[in-house]
């Protein structure tokens, strides 16, 4: 079970390392990657960008921080803490890729031609820490939680919807959260569980 764990993680690594030079580094790519942002960017009414300014923020860390004090306070602090470290290691982890590739965000790169919705983020644009943060968090969460499909399929849902707010106020590529999205996950699938060793090893509510 952990090599197929393994195994899926690089994989999803990889279309998300994929996804990214295509857009960085091919014509074709980014001729693509820009045409789907126009489109995005370009406005489908004030209540799409309400929807979108209103959740885009869950997928920073700070919202991480507030989801997992919600969930110890309910009493679930080893679970809660386990989804804030894998979030934070995700964070830190994308930060540090932002930094190598160094890809201008689209209010910079065409200012005139750029709806940005929201002020204006730290960092580069690739790939995008948000939706990334976000599904680390909501899918360690959900395992530690025990959360049934309905509820995953939800929380992957709000996990789309933040990266899909990212391109629609301007401030990110579909390539920069495709990747993210990915990169998250791979995290996520990775990161440690609780309860390995069998019903001795569980651990309880804390």
């Amino acid at each position: 079970m952990k090599t197929r764990r393994i195994v899926w993680a690089a994989l999803l690594v990889a279309g998300g390392a994929l996804i990214g030079y295509a857009a960085l580094r091919t014509e074709d790519g980014r001729e693509f990657d820009e045409n789907l942002f126009a489109a995005a960017n370009a406005g489908h009414g004030v209540r799409t960008d309400r929807f979108f300014g209103g959740v885009t923020e869950l997928g920073s860390l700070y919202a991480a921080a507030a989801a997992a004090g919600a969930l110890a306070i309910t009493g679930r602090r080893r679970e809660s803490a386990r989804a804030l470290a894998g979030a934070g290691a995700t964070w830190l982890l994308l930060q540090g890729v932002k930094r190598v590739v160094d890809r201008p965000r689209p209010f910079h790169s065409n200012p005139e031609g750029t709806r940005r919705m929201i002020a204006e983020p730290h960092g580069t644009s690739w790939p995008s820490s948000h939706p990334a943060v976000l599904t680390t968090f909501t899918r360690v969460a959900a395992r530690e939680l025990g959360i049934g499909v309905i509820g995953r399929v939800a929380l992957t849902g709000l996990d789309a919807s933040v990266a899909a707010s990212r391109v629609s106020l301007g401030v990110h590529y579909p390539s920069d959260v495709a990747s993210g999205f990915l990169f998250g996950r791979a995290v996520a699938t990775l990161w440690p569980r609780a309860g390995a060793a069998g019903p001795r090893g569980r651990t309880g509510r804390g």
